[in-house]
């Protein structure tokens, strides 16, 4: 009941006038461990959200796909967990986990009970603590197997997945972080080594290269008991120093074809943009929003609606620590030339840029903006997940109504420069997936 209270108190308040917060405390460990606690007694479940602060951008060529990697060995036992416990136990105490990679950091969590908090922060200690203790070259091949597997499953054999392994060498030159794939070249898991992985370990799933957020049904002064007595012991590693690469430009508008096993050709374009949290980021966003979200978005009701050419339209402004990319996505209907689907969001785009949004229509995204933040806040996963996200990215778990301040603070203007400044007459990436043996429908270069 708070958490309906708080969502209809938000929405029937002038956006300008909305304030939401994630109250919390924050400590410590002599090891570096970082650790963010938030109580939340309205229901007696807690999670337990760990990231390690590496992902795929930290890898190096020749040996890619290794954080990765690790999202999947961190699940098969460590010094006092058997192979399948970790799972056993914790489903046995009624609680959920997970983990997942990107290109900046690996996230670990577990949704549970809040008498399983204990549970879950002894077992994140352990693999944490323990991990090359149970690690074989048994279980490296088999994980080496899994990973093949979700490749096939998630690039190989899933409709349109292509997409996502054509981008990142596209959009970034060789060598830079972002030019691979998160899951990596099969090449390098093939000829990675078990010292291999057990270095890429000792560097960054160190407890200095960490930090956790215990969010619920918790007693702050309980949790810190417990997190010193199971990660107190770990010893800290050497200092991790973030990639610092600039931020490339994107040299040429460039078109790329990629035939599939799908039915519907489909456009998907990608600007750069900028960073997260950099000074454009919210009125981005918001613009991607003008263009594709909801049915009295620009480009959806021009394509989908109106002229009844295309299936879908989505956006994405993938802000990351060391540059941004916005993507806007196309799904035609059978055999309509992407050419035309081009020609549209060239217009579209165009328009913004020589005449800003109505208030009207910023506040529809906006205010959309916002009931989703707001909606990501009513699980203890979701908050837990954005308190990492916020110290990571800005310094700060606090950082919410700095983050939500911005887009309270976009104007017309706003929307109408970022228009001009990173989509108008400038270089991007165009790829077409279009149905095999028929590359005829692909955007083609001076159309």
């Amino acid at each position: 009941m708070k958490r309906l209270v708080l969502l209809l108190n938000l929405l029937a308040a002038p956006v300008a006038a909305q304030q939401v917060s994630i109250p919390h405390t924050t400590f410590t460990l002599p090891n570096g461990l970082r650790v963010i606690v938030a109580e939340d007694h309205s229901a007696p479940v807690a999670a337990v959200n760990v990231w390690y602060h590496v992902g795929s951008g930290y890898e190096r060529p020749g040996r890619t796909g290794f954080a990765h990697l690790f999202e999947h060995i961190m699940f098969e036992g460590s010094k006092n967990v058997p192979e399948g416990d970790f799972d056993n136990w914790l489903e046995a105490a009624g609680a959920w986990n997970n983990g997942s990679t990107n290109n900046d950091r690996t996230n670990y969590f577990e949704v549970m009970p809040s008498n399983a908090v204990e549970l879950a922060l002894w077992l994140e200690a352990d693999r944490m603590g323990g991990l090359l203790d149970a690690m074989s070259p048994g279980k490296l091949e088999g994980q080496r197997g899994v990973v093949k597997n979700e490749r096939r499953q998630s690039y190989e054999n899933q409709p349109y997945g292509l997409l996502w392994e054509a981008a990142p060498p596209l959009l970034y030159p060789e060598g830079h972080p972002y030019s691979w794939t998160t899951i990596g070249s099969m090449a390098d898991l093939d000829a990675a080594q078990l010292d291999d992985v057990s270095q890429f370990f000792r560097t960054y799933y160190a407890p200095n290269n960490a930090s956790i957020a215990i969010v619920g049904d918790v007693n702050p002064q309980q949790v810190r008991q417990w997190v010193e007595r199971y990660f107190g012991w770990i010893p800290r590693g050497a200092d991790v120093q973030r990639p610092t690469i600039a931020q490339p430009a994107l040299a040429a508008t460039t078109y790329t074809t990629r035939e599939d096993r799908v039915t519907l050709p489909e456009l998907t374009m990608f600007w750069r943009t900028g960073p997260r949290f950099s000074q454009d980021e919210a009125a981005i966003n918001a613009l991607a929003a003008i263009l594709t979200d909801g049915k009295s978005a620009r480009l959806y009701k021009r394509l989908v609606y109106d002229e009844q050419v295309a299936t879908f339209t989505q956006s994405l402004n993938e802000a990351q620590l060391l540059s941004g990319d916005l993507m806007l996505r196309i799904r035609a209907r059978p055999d309509v030339d992407l050419d035309r689907i081009e020609a549209a969001m060239d217009e579209e785009i165009a328009k913004l840029a020589a005449a800003p949004p109505s208030r009207e229509e910023l506040d529809r995204v906006v205010n959309g903006m916002v009931t989703g933040f707001v909606g990501g806040l009513e699980t203890v996963q979701g908050k837990a997940d954005r308190l990492n996200d916020y110290l990571y990215y800005a310094g700060n778990p606090g950082y919410s109504e700095q983050d939500l301040a911005r887009y309270r603070a976009l104007t017309p203007a706003h929307i109408q420069r970022a228009a001009q400044q990173y989509l108008a007459g400038k270089n991007h990436v165009i790829i077409s997936i279009v149905p095999q043996g028929k590359t005829e429908l692909a955007a083609q270069e001076n159309q």
